[in-house]
């Protein structure tokens, strides 16, 4: 008996009432409910969960997100920032359209630790205004400075010359440009114009930036904590054909030494896209250079008798241990040798 007959596939949409819109394949789609559609393009997007800010206890901070949402405040209180939300509903810290701003969560940490409400933080070179939006939350006082203010809440200022009297702030936070990545102002005074591998080797740089830190002694009370938040840097070349490698960190650690007792040295982790990018990743393996993953935050203690009580220092210190007595009294001399003539 032959086998029975196959039949071969067709493409062609099967007869019958239930598959009537498919006999013209290309068939444009039926128009949608205008009024449902103008419902879904209102609908508010839903911000991102993000973790609950708290005071972070090592000396490896990290967080998932560049700003925060919900934080727990000196009392324990859950609460949510202040700060003005994105056309997304994200919680943005600062200014939006601000290129090179300090994340939000590491100022946090800083002025929640060393600070109590109702005193005054200031940052000399405060950008997009990070910091005063920090402190709104934590009901800080702040003062911030910029020579290219982007806000109107932000002073005109040289962070080279404080316009500030002496021991009148709590806590200083630093944030400088790290050499000439960023073009922050067309100002010819600005910081952010001094290549720190230029040709005087970053002489004026890093002279700039001694200015900055014995302006910051000079303006914060005896005691108290400052903290420099910097990178290193590194670039290639062309021209000369080498890498440049800048170790601005070390640099500027030596010079807070000048004039200030360390507190301790933060690893913040970097959350850049460049860093998550596969052409740069791919780029720093052929090319055999690294992608900058920490800043370094140097947190450091102007010397003085008035040291503040806070969280850190409210620990009372350990009794001196005294010697015990040696139950058999005390030893005897060692004789000398003779020495050789």
């Amino acid at each position: 008996m032959p086998p029975p007959e196959r039949r071969r596939p067709t493409s062609r949409p099967l007869a019958g009432p239930h598959n009537r819109d498919q006999k013209r394949p290309f068939a444009r789609p039926a128009p949608r409910d205008a009024s449902a559609e103008s419902a879904h393009a209102s609908r508010a997007p839903r911000p991102i969960e993000k973790p609950v800010l708290m005071v972070q206890p090592t000396t490896l901070w990290d967080y998932p997100s560049q700003h925060y949402e919900r934080f727990l405040d000196d009392a324990g209180t859950l609460r949510t920032t202040r700060a003005a939300r994105t056309a997304r509903a994200f919680a943005q810290q600062g200014s939006q359209a601000y290129e090179g701003a300090t994340p939000s969560w590491v100022v946090w940490q800083c002025v929640r630790r060393y600070t109590r409400p109702g005193q005054t933080v200031v940052d000399p070179m405060c950008g997009g205004g990070t910091t005063i939006d920090v402190c709104a939350d934590l009901d800080r006082q702040c003062i911030g400075l910029d020579l290219a203010p982007s806000r109107p809440d932000i002073r005109q200022g040289d962070a080279r010359k404080i316009p500030l009297p002496n021991n009148s702030a709590d806590f200083v936070f630093i944030d400088p440009p790290y050499s000439t990545h960023i073009n922050y102002s067309d100002d010819p005074r600005c910081i952010g114009r001094l290549d720190a591998a230029g040709e005087d080797q970053g002489r004026a740089y890093y002279d700039a930036m001694r200015q900055v830190i014995a302006e910051t002694s000079r303006v914060l009370r005896p005691g108290c904590a400052m903290g420099l938040f910097v990178s290193d840097s590194w670039r290639r070349t062309q021209r000369a054909k080498r890498d440049v490698f800048m170790p601005i960190g070390f640099e500027l650690y030596a010079r807070l030494l000048e004039r200030f007792d360390p507190i301790d040295i933060i690893v913040v982790a970097r959350q850049s896209a460049k860093i998550e990018k596969g052409n740069w990743r791919m780029a720093a393996e052929e090319q055999n250079f690294y992608l900058r993953g920490f800043n370094y935050l140097f947190l450091m203690r102007k010397p003085g008798p008035d040291q503040p009580e806070t969280e850190a220092a409210s620990v009372p210190a350990p009794a001196p241990i005294t010697p015990r007595p040696d139950p058999r009294g005390p030893r005897p001399p060692r004789p000398q040798s003779p020495r050789r003539p």
